[in-house]
C-alpha cells in the first residue's frame, strides 16, 4: 500500500530524530504504527492513547507497542504523575481538546529536552480543506505552539498540514526566568550542553590496530560521534573492511597499512593524514601484541618484539601526532594500556606485556603533564579482559573460568563497554583531564 504524504513525513522525522519513546494521541493507521516501531531502538516503545469509544489501532501487539484506553486527559495526568517522559509526541489539531493535551504535556514536563511534537492537521500557510469548526480548533492549538518560546517550529504545508516543534533548552530563550543563575552550568559551557560537548563533528582522528577488536570498536565510536577516522592496521585488508563498515554508516574514513614499530611507517601515515585532512585532533594509539610466555622462557626476541610495538611504537605515534597537535595548539591523545598495568593478571604468563603496559601508563602521565599547557591532553584506557575471538582459542579458553572468578562484574568486557570512554577522552568534555589511566575492568583490579 502506498504511504500517505504525512506518514512518509512521520517516518522520516522518526528516522532523523531517533526517539526512544513515543506518545501518540491520535489514531494512526495500523501499518504506520508498526513501521514506526521498526525504527525504535531496543527498549523503546510507542504508547497509543485511545478514547473509550474507539478500538486500538492494531490487532497484533508487539513488545514495542503499548496501548491505553480512556479519556486522554486522564491518561496524560496519570503519565505525568508517574514522571513519564517522551522523545516524540503526536497530536491531532482537529480532535477534541488538543490545547489541553499540549498544556498537560508541557506543564507535566512530559516532553524531553530536544523532544519533538508533531501536530497533524495544523493550520499552516496555504493549507485548505478543513471546515470552519475544525479549522478554528486547528488554528487555536497551532497558534499556541507557535507562540511558545520553549518550542522551535517548522511547518509543512502538505495535504494534511503538519507542524513539527522541538523543545529547546530554557538557556536558549531570550526571556529567561527571573532569578536563574546564568552560568556555564545553566547555559552550557560556551553555550554548549553536555551532549553537544561530547560531539566530535569536524574532528580528525586515527586509530592504530583499527582493523579488529578494540580498535574497530573505537573507530566506530569516534566516527559515530562525528569524527573523520583513519583506520590504521598492519594488514591493509582488515583496515579496509572496517573502513567499509564506517562508510556504510556515512562516516568519512580511509584505510591505511602501517607497522607502527617502524619509524618510517609512523611518519608516513601521520604525514598522509595531515596532507589529506589538514590536521590531527585525535590520536588513538591502540595497536599492541601479547606473546604469552613464562618469564623464564621469554626470549630477547619476544621481549624486543613486544616492546617495539607496545611501547616504542606507541611512543613514536605519540611523538609524531603530538608534534602536529602542539603546532595546532589542541589535540587529544588516547593510548590503550591495560588492567595489567595495575595488577599481575593470572594464571596466564605475560611478563613482557605487563611491563610494556605499565610503561604506557607512565609515558601517558609524563606526556600529559608536559603538553597540557600547550593544549594537548594525553590519557589512556586500561581495559580488563576483553571477550574477543582470541579468548575462545584452544590456548586461552580453559582460563576463562578462572578469570570470571576474579571479576566482580561476573563477565568479561565487551568492546562496546569501552566505546563511551574513548569518545569522552576525545571530546572537549574531558579538556581538564590529562595523564589519567581510565580503568574499565568490571572491578577486577580491586580484588
Amino acid at each position: 500500500m502506498e504511504q500517505s504524504k504525512e506518514n512518509q513525513v512521520y517516518r522520516m522525522v522518526v528516522q532523523l530524530t531517533r526517539p526512544k519513546n513515543i506518545l501518540q494521541l491520535f489514531n494512526h493507521c495500523t501499518d504506520n504504527v508498526h513501521a514506526l516501531c521498526d525504527y525504535l531502538p531496543d527498549g523503546g516503545h510507542i504508547l497509543v492513547c485511545n478514547p473509550i469509544d474507539r478500538h486500538p489501532p492494531c490487532e497484533h501487539s508487539t513488545p514495542k507497542l503499548h496501548t491505553r484506553t480512556g479519556r486522554r486527559e486522564d491518561i496524560l495526568k496519570e503519565l505525568s504523575a508517574l514522571g513519564e517522559q517522551y522523545d516524540m509526541v503526536f497530536i491531532d489539531a482537529t480532535e477534541e481538546n488538543p490545547i489541553n493535551y499540549y498544556n498537560l504535556i508541557m506543564s507535566g514536563n512530559m516532553l524531553r529536552m530536544n523532544g519533538v511534537i508533531c501536530l497533524q492537521n495544523a493550520s499552516t500557510s496555504g493549507q485548505e480543506g478543513i471546515d470552519d469548526e475544525m479549522g478554528f480548533t486547528s488554528r487555536k492549538v497551532t497558534d499556541v505552539i507557535k507562540a511558545d518560546a520553549r518550542m522551535q517550529q517548522v511547518e509543512l504545508a502538505i495535504d494534511c498540514g503538519i507542524l513539527v516543534a522541538r523543545r529547546i533548552p530554557l538557556s536558549q530563550i531570550t526571556d529567561r526566568t527571573k532569578g536563574v543563575v546564568e552560568d556555564g552550568v545553566f547555559q552550557g559551557l560556551k553555550g554548549h550542553g553536555i551532549l553537544d560537548r561530547l560531539q566530535l563533528d569536524g574532528k580528525i582522528a586515527y586509530v592504530t590496530g583499527g582493523g579488529q577488536g578494540i580498535g574497530r570498536a573505537f573507530a566506530h565510536a569516534l566516527g559515530e560521534a562525528g569524527a573523520k577516522v583513519a583506520i590504521i592496521d598492519l594488514v591493509l585488508e582488515k583496515a579496509e573492511a572496517v573502513a567499509h563498515e564506517l562508510y556504510l554508516k556515512g562516516i568519512n574514513t580511509v584505510a591505511m597499512a602501517a607497522d607502527i614499530s617502524q619509524e618510517k611507517d609512523v611518519k608516513r601515515v601521520v604525514d598522509e593524514i595531515v596532507a589529506n585532512w589538514g590536521r590531527i585532533d585525535i590520536a588513538c594509539n591502540n595497536a599492541g601484541i601479547n606473546m604469552n610466555s613464562a618469564s623464564e622462557d621469554t626470549t630477547l626476541e619476544e621481549w624486543d618484539k613486544t616492546f617495539n610495538v607496545n611501547l616504542r611504537g606507541l611512543f613514536m605515534c605519540c611523538q609524531a601526532a603530538g608534534r602536529v597537535m602542539l603546532s595546532q595548539g589542541y589535540g587529544k591523545i588516547i593510548n590503550t594500556a591495560s588492567m595489567a598495568s595495575l595488577i599481575v593478571p593470572h594464571p596466564q604468563k605475560q611478563l613482557a606485556y605487563n611491563t610494556t603496559k605499565a610503561g604506557v601508563v607512565k609515558l601517558t602521565q609524563t606526556l600529559g603533564t608536559e603538553w597540557i599547557d600547550r593544549g594537548v591532553r594525553v590519557n589512556c584506557i586500561s581495559p580488563g579482559i576483553v571477550d574477543t575471538p582470541l579468548i575462545h582459542s584452544d590456548a586461552l579458553k580453559p582460563l576463562v573460568t578462572s578469570w570470571l572468578a576474579d571479576i566482580p562484574a561476573g563477565r568479561l568486557a565487551q568492546v562496546t563497554d569501552l566505546q563511551a570512554a574513548v569518545v569522552y577522552l576525545a571530546s572537549e568534555a574531558s579538556d581538564y583531564m590529562t595523564g589519567h589511566n581510565l580503568v574499565i575492568d568490571g572491578g577486577q583490579s580491586l580484588w
